[in-house]
């Protein structure tokens, strides 16, 4: 009795690890994603793309949250793989530092290194478009500045609005006002959707924008060059776990047939059907693949 006590200990306990071995077991790819439009339609358009090309199982485990969680979340065998951005990777994740204007190839080679070294994760092959920071302000509001350096001298009148991500980065506002030498009078904290909303009704005057956001077309707000290369590159890739790539061989190669294929102005207008046009992220990631022949009806 004592012997089959113990056996059944030993089986229990190996089933104990083996469930907390991440998703070393599992039979399905796990994408996920940060909590903002663009990060809801990638992940859809990978899974839908994956799904009409290969067998495979592939399950969305949308708006994770920031780099600070998919991070780990992917280092544990949470989630398989995510659309990530280059300098991202590279600042808040490696803690490296890019040059000022360092090219995109270059940045994308630092952080395929860091990453597999590090998580032993593996950045495919560019999607096409970099989603970086703008400076954006209302054309109508009395500012007329082209380039960041422009903003500087009426900073001090100014009100700056962004989310609250952005002034705990390591790249992000207190780093970008010393590099600039920015004086806004004040900041305000927003959820990054409503930051838009709040530059369009005059509650802020200057917001770090995206550059593929819809809403930058469609609220008519100016942009502005970051003209001393502050930020780095940002150009969006998906990032996948080494073991995934083994245990689903086609995946690198399915996945890879997306390279160069969606432009800054196609991510955009994607991300304006779903903020203001309020159209799903499933259904606009599926008409995008249909349009461009990427997926059949």
């Amino acid at each position: 009795m004592k012997k089959i006590s113990t056996l059944l200990a030993i089986v229990i306990m190996a089933a104990v690890i083996s469930a907390g071995c991440g998703n070393d077991n599992k039979d399905t790819i796990v994408i996920s994603g940060k909590k903002w439009t663009e990060q809801y339609i990638l992940p859809e358009i990978l899974s839908q793309y994956i799904q009409a090309k290969t067998d495979y199982k592939v399950k969305v485990k949308e708006g994770l949250g920031e780099v600070s969680i998919l991070t780990p979340a992917l280092d544990k065998g949470d989630i398989d793989m995510y659309v990530e951005y280059t300098g991202t990777g590279l600042e808040a994740v490696l803690k490296d530092k890019a040059k000022p204007g360092e090219s995109s190839e270059d940045v994308l080679k630092k952080v395929r290194e860091g990453y597999k070294k590090k998580y032993k994760v593996d950045w495919l092959e560019p999607l096409g478009f970099e989603n970086t920071y703008t400076l954006a302000y209302k054309k109508d509001s009395g500012i007329d500045a082209k380039t960041f350096s422009d903003l500087v001298p009426d900073s001090s009148s100014m009100t700056f609005g962004a989310p609250h991500q952005f002034y705990e980065r390591a790249d992000g506002y207190d780093a970008m006002a010393k590099a600039y030498g920015f004086k806004f009078k004040d900041q305000k904290s927003f959820d990054p959707n409503v930051m838009y909303d709040a530059v369009k009704n005059g509650d802020v005057d200057v917001i770090p924008a995206f550059t593929t956001d819809g809403r930058i077309q469609r609220y008519d707000l100016a942009t502005t060059k970051d003209d001393l290369g502050f930020f780095p590159k940002y150009d969006a890739v998906p990032i996948v776990r080494e073991d995934v790539l083994k245990k689903f061989p086609k995946l690198k190669d399915v996945v890879n047939q997306l390279a160069g294929k969606i432009s800054e102005a196609e991510m955009s207008e994607m991300n304006a059907k779903v903020d203001i046009d309020h159209q799903d992220p499933k259904k606009v990631a599926k008409d995008f693949l249909i349009k461009k022949g990427l997926i059949k009806k």
